[in-house]
């Protein structure tokens, strides 16, 4: 593997296609988002976006999904924020077969990708039924939605959100409506399964075997 080229080996075409997946969904809820793509450690790839981004310094109310999945191998150092777009573009290009993405040249600098969810220190607060998180989230959704036949303009929605997605749920242990939100726009929720809460600090993070949610 040439080592000047930031190219990552999945082992397999279902890797890229689950890469594809993860931005595809991650895209409908933000369309002219991003995804940092990371390779900490050889065999080992963290792809992080921002469902909701947040306000402030510190990043307040931000939401990000966070997939780590094995690979076979990578170009050295891989730490690149790259738009939905055009890793959508380099994904369209490819053959079904192929098993290697090549990073896009052109990165993004999101006030999200500044943030370090913590790697270690996490205390496990409780479980969560899937499909309570979904309700959740399916609820906040219907509350934004009416927002529209609600005027207001640009600054009464993005304060809807923030009302919405960071009002604190009834169950036990109780999430913010973010984190159901962002596990349910990313696939990470099944019927009949669990989902973890932990909290660290600042932040909070839901997760299921398909992935992580986090939120500060």
């Amino acid at each position: 593997m040439n080592p000047s080229v930031d190219l990552i080996d999945f082992g397999d075409a279902h890797g890229v296609t689950d890469l594809a997946t993860f931005v595809g969904r991650a895209r409908v809820a933000v369309p002219d988002g991003a995804v940092r793509l990371q390779v900490p450690a050889p065999g080992l790839l963290v792809a992080t976006v921002a469902i909701l981004e947040g306000t402030g310094l510190m990043g307040e109310g931000t939401v990000l999904g966070l997939r780590v999945v094995s690979i076979r191998e990578a170009a050295p150092g891989v730490d690149a924020t790259v738009s939905f777009r055009s890793v959508s573009d380099r994904l369209a290009r490819h053959r079904e077969e192929e098993t290697t993405f090549s990073v896009p040249a052109t990165t993004v600098t999101p006030s999200w990708a500044g943030l370090t969810p913590p790697r270690q220190g996490w205390e496990r607060v409780g479980l969560l039924d899937g499909a309570a998180v979904r309700r959740i989230a399916e609820q906040g959704i219907a509350e934004v939605a009416e927002q529209p036949h609600q005027g207001g303009g640009g600054a009464a929605v993005a304060a809807l959100r923030r009302r919405v997605w960071g009002a604190m749920s009834d169950t036990v242990p109780p999430i913010a409506a973010g984190l159901a939100f962002g596990a349910h726009v990313l696939g990470f929720l099944r019927p009949g399964e669990t989902a973890a809460v932990a909290t660290c600090g600042r932040w909070t993070r839901l997760s299921t075997v398909r992935g992580h949610v986090l939120m500060r």
